[in-house]
């Protein structure tokens, strides 16, 4: 079976790492690296775009003949013999190697071949007996450097989920707030860009006394380590492992810096390019103008607006500036306005007491009218899922007697009638259709048999997207971030179906889930297929996390138009069957 585009990217991407470990040609290792790049970040399967005759790989940007090729065998095979190759000569326990920081892939493979290092563990165990600091080009520093990145080396096997690098991050602020002087303080970096995952952070302080905001940063609670003090620098390491990197930098280049160090990279070599077609020059410092040999005029730095205004740009949000499609928007002047939290005006994914929420009805409803929505769903589970009290026909129906009652008292709100119906492992609903065609609102989900094959697991949703009664597939890839894979499905197969049927995806706002991803969500709006953010509430504090759904949403490049329930309720009754 033929590989998806993740899947693909992955295998360039180790490709590359190999590659680099070997001395391959630079050239040749960016080439592979940048080709999984863009693979990563493209909506369209390649798949699709192979089976039209009138269109080449080599029209994606990054993607050359050599990689097109690969591309096509891993479609028709689902295995690239030259990463078999490189697997053979080199174990993949080495790469680990790679991540010490200060190492390098040129003295990460001459330590592999002079000492025969294989592992982390193995060049703890050669640096501990002073065998590093004999061989050429290293010494007692670089041990001594090599030891300090070997916790952080074995930290790096696992990112911190964004919901969690935003408490440190929130604390960290408060923290440094309690001192004067600090005129502008932001946090940068892949957690200021929302990525789902944050490996570090990074904290931007304008302020009048350098050494008091170091001081106070160096006494935040849980700094296990200060790792460097410089000038304007300063890095610790917490208790956790994950490392925060201060700069305090002048008011004239804030702006620059925040742009600079936000990236993503690919973003900034964009910007870079175009600032030098022009001229220009940006960096962390400013935007300059390129006078002539050696000589430079400042240009802009205050602020972000003015970096990109001085490029003929759009300040373009933190969650968009990925290299994907920002640059081709701003060059259209069809930069999109992206769904903002203010814009939600209904959740429909939600448990009670019934199941396994820990709220009545009654608190959900009247926690849901204060947060400012206009409709909820009810949707506790079916009777599938036993671990949760799931309900059966004779006690979902008594909840839905409830809600009519409910709804006899409410101006102004509304409740539906809802289910979160098991899809079988067989195939097929967990309840009767004529229970289903009596709900105001069904969710089809999958929560047993996830390691079903992929045709299976597809044709089961697909069979769900089928059902008259079924309005909405809930969570439909079931991944857990950092704890569970997503299940093997064919979702441009999904897309197609709940395009032909008229059906909607769910974009999981819990924050363990953000399930539909970035990339999913803009092949949704491709496929012109209305995403619905929900919170899947268990408590009323759960209706919280609909901003973690919406900052996944505005990743994916979704504008309050491609999210159904942004609409007020009497337009929203149109999804209704």
């Amino acid at each position: 079976m033929g590989m998806n585009n993740r899947e693909i990217a992955a295998v360039f991407e180790r490709v590359a790492e190999l590659l680099e470990f070997q001395g391959a040609n630079p050239f040749r290792v960016r080439s592979y690296r940048s080709g999984a790049r863009k693979i990563a970040d493209l909506s369209e399967p390649l798949a699709a775009i192979v089976a039209d005759d009138s269109r080449s790989l080599t029209e994606i940007e990054g993607v050359g003949k050599a990689v097109a090729e690969k591309i096509e065998v891993m479609l028709a095979t689902g295995r690239l013999p030259m990463l078999d190759e490189l697997l053979q000569e080199i174990s993949p326990q080495v790469l680990a190697l790679l991540r010490v920081p200060g190492l390098g892939p040129k003295k990460a493979a001459f330590l592999h071949k002079e000492l025969g290092i294989n592992s982390l563990e193995e060049l703890r165990k050669a640096c501990q007996s002073q065998q590093v600091r004999g061989l050429k080009g290293f010494g007692p520093k670089t041990e001594e450097t090599i030891l300090k990145g070997l916790a952080i080396a074995e930290q790096a096997e696992s990112r911190t989920r964004w919901v969690e690098a935003d408490t440190i991050a929130s604390r960290l602020l408060e923290h440094m707030r309690a001192i004067g002087g600090i005129r502008q303080m932001e946090m940068a970096g892949s957690y200021r860009r929302g990525c789902e995952t944050v490996g570090d952070l990074d904290l931007l302080v304008e302020a009048t006394d350098v050494d008091a905001v170091m001081d106070r940063f160096g006494s935040f609670q849980g700094v296990a380590e200060v790792i460097a003090r410089g000038d304007t620098k300063m890095s610790t390491r917490l208790d956790s492992g994950m490392q925060i990197d201060l700069r305090v930098v002048p008011k004239e280049s804030f702006g620059a810096a925040l742009q600079y160090f936000t990236g993503s990279k690919d973003h900034n070599v964009v910007v870079r390019g175009r600032a030098k077609q022009r001229g220009l020059k940006v960096n962390e410092w400013g935007v300059f103008r390129v006078a002539g040999e050696g000589e430079e005029q400042y240009v802009a730095g205050e602020t972000e607006e003015e970096v990109y205004a001085a490029l003929d740009m759009p300040c373009f949000s933190p969650q968009m500036r990925e290299a994907r499609q920002e640059f081709q928007w701003a060059d259209q002047r069809e930069l999109p306005k992206l769904v903002e939290l203010a814009d939600i005006r209904g959740d429909l994914h939600m448990h009670t007491t019934a199941t396994d929420g820990k709220a009545s009805l009654q608190e959900m409803v009247d926690a849901a009218k204060h947060r400012g929505l206009e409709y909820i769903a009810i949707t506790d589970h079916s009777k599938r899922v036993t671990m949760a009290r799931g309900l059966d026909v004779q006690r979902l129906r008594a909840q839905w007697a409830k809600i009519d009652l409910l709804r006899e008292n409410l101006e102004g709100f509304t409740v539906l009638k809802g289910i979160e119906c098991d899809i079988l492992e067989k195939g097929g609903m967990d309840l009767p259709e004529d229970v289903l065609a009596e709900a105001d609102w069904v969710i089809a989900s999958i929560h047993y048999g996830q390691n079903q094959p992929q045709e299976q697991i597809t044709e089961r949703i697909l069979g769900a997207l089928e059902n008259p009664h079924v309005d909405i597939i809930a969570h439909p890839t079931g991944r857990l971030i950092n704890r569970r894979e997503p299940y093997d499905v064919d979702m441009e197969e999904v897309f197609a179906a709940a395009a032909r049927h008229g059906k909607l995806l769910e974009l999981n706002a819990n924050p363990a889930r953000l399930d539909l991803h970035d990339i999913h969500c803009a092949a949704a709006k491709r496929h012109g297929i209305p995403i619905v953010i929900s919170t899947d509430a268990h408590s009323t504090e759960g209706m919280g996390v609909m901003c973690h759904g919406v900052q996944q949403a505005r990743r994916g490049g979704l504008t309050a138009e491609d999210v159904a329930n942004t609409l007020p309720w009497n337009e929203f009754e149109k999804y209704l069957r």
